[in-house]
């Protein structure tokens, strides 16, 4: 059996809202680290929220118009909503490298890789975290957020991508800090995407990204 045939594969349907997500997450975590459950890679959505990494400043949160949730992952703040594509990733690093900046790095490859799918050409930015692509109007403009959290070796949170949200939205905050670039979509960038067309794409490349993870820094002590 494929490793990736042991982890369950959960696709929503429905939006799902953001503080129940979060203690979901927080019992598979716990399930997952004591050997009680499989891993998980979960992918949905949610209705309007702004949610708080622990890096998170004050003056960041420019207009609180939605509901503003602190989420315990890594990061600063970021807005989630209809026409985005949340992945909560939830994997056991014990039987992987023990390596957090391997583990983000394969994360960032494989949304970067899924993009190129649908024909959006996306990188890193040294120093700017997250997913960046060219906007409509040429400029550098972010398409994807990431946010980890690992609790004993098990992996939460992970990635979002914005597939048609409504952009206005990412005013009432500084996403992830960064004031000087804006945000995109795919379907600012013309390209039609639905939730169901972007799972299958993404767990298409799930084989490699798993690849990625066996094969990064030599395990550390916990």
């Amino acid at each position: 059996m494929a490793e990736s045939d042991s982890i369950e594969i959960l696709r929503e349907q429905t939006q799902v809202p953001y503080r129940q997500a979060l203690d979901a997450m927080a019992l598979r975590n716990s399930a997952i680290a004591d050997g009680g459950a499989r891993e998980l890679v979960w992918l949905l959505e949610h209705p309007p929220v702004y949610t708080a990494g622990t890096s998170a400043s004050p003056d960041e949160l420019l207009d609180p118009r939605f509901e503003v949730v602190e989420a315990g992952r890594g990061g600063r703040y970021t807005y989630h909503g209809p026409g985005q594509r949340i992945g909560y990733v939830l994997l056991d690093l014990r039987k992987r490298a023990r390596d957090v900046r391997g583990f983000v790095h394969a994360l960032e490859g494989w949304v970067i890789d899924t993009l190129a799918d649908f024909g959006v050409e996306a990188w890193r930015a040294e120093g700017r975290v997250g997913i960046w692509t060219h906007g409509a109007d040429g400029r550098e403009a972010k398409i994807g957020a990431i946010g980890v959290r690992i609790r004993r070796w098990v992996t939460m949170h992970g990635f979002s991508v914005n597939l048609s949200p409504d952009l206005a939205h990412f005013g009432g905050i500084v996403p992830c800090g960064i004031e000087e670039f804006g945000v995109t979509s795919l379907a600012a960038l013309g390209r039609d995407v639905t939730p169901a067309q972007w799972d299958e794409a993404l767990l298409a490349h799930f084989g490699s990204f798993l690849a990625k993870l066996d094969t990064a820094c030599p395990p550390e002590s916990a």
